[in-house]
């Protein structure tokens, strides 16, 4: 059975739910006002309620998120289901497909492994 709080800290459910990987991620996410609830940018201290439709900043979209439940660990992806709806509109989507689009890279069949310097280059281009 996951557990779960009443009042919960919004850097730790997005760490929770599995939208950042650790949850010092998660509070510089929100410190960086990357994250916001009703369009008001979150301290990581904020408490999350159900109900709440957090947004986060993933460049070049903004993700929304609703939250069903409050999560207090960290569970299988399975689980995290229950806790956690995508209301992303489907324009944010689309405007991440257009990037992905513009942003192909193409590399020669054959010409093997890339180099240190070829994967820096793709990670200043933003592909990576």
């Amino acid at each position: 059975m996951p557990k779960t709080e009443e009042n919960l800290r919004i850097d730790k459910w997005l760490w929770a739910v599995r939208l950042y990987k650790t949850r010092s991620l998660a509070t510089s996410a929100c410190k960086n006002n990357q994250v916001s609830i009703g369009g008001v940018n979150v301290k990581p201290s904020h408490i999350v309620k159900i109900g709440d439709v957090v947004c986060v900043k993933r460049p070049p979209i903004v993700r929304s998120y609703e939250v069903l439940g409050l999560l207090a660990q960290r569970e299988s992806a399975k689980v995290v289901v229950d806790f956690v709806k995508d209301v992303t509109p489907q324009s944010e989507l689309q405007k991440l497909e257009d990037v992905k689009m513009v942003f192909t890279v193409y590399r020669d069949k054959g010409a093997g492994r890339p180099t240190k310097k070829d994967r820096r280059a793709l990670e200043d281009f933003g592909y990576l």
